[in-house]
């Protein structure tokens, strides 16, 4: 399974869990079978975990908000995967351009993500 496969499986399985009847994981490749607010979803781990710290802009913080590896490996593959090209491997400049490409997918693939973490 990929990274951002595992990402959307956390916060996607995070709603349905809260949300009995909605679907797991909403398909990759265009429509969804409903719209997840993930700001919401994230901000409830969040508060369960006693804090999450800066997981709305930073890569690291939301990988470990979701237990999954945030090493520079793992983030070097999410990169590749989302074909993010910004700045050297690990540098500030390719973990903010990886978080909001991640923004993007889970909001390309039926999630509510606010514009202010998209752009």
């Amino acid at each position: 399974m990929s990274l951002f496969s595992a990402i959307m499986t956390k916060i996607f399985g995070a709603a349905s869990a809260a949300q009995p009847g909605a679907a797991a994981v909403p398909p990759m490749a265009g429509a969804s079978p409903g719209a997840v607010d993930v700001e919401a979803v994230l901000t409830a781990l969040a508060a369960q975990k006693g804090g999450g710290g800066n997981w709305k802009v930073s890569i690291v913080d939301l990988l470990k908000l979701l237990d999954l590896d945030s090493s520079l490996s793992a983030r070097k593959a999410l990169a590749t995967e989302l074909n993010v090209h910004a700045g050297a491997d690990g540098t500030a400049e390719q973990n903010i351009a990886l978080s909001r490409a991640v923004w993007q997918q889970l909001a390309q693939n039926g999630g509510q993500v606010p514009a202010s973490l998209r752009d």
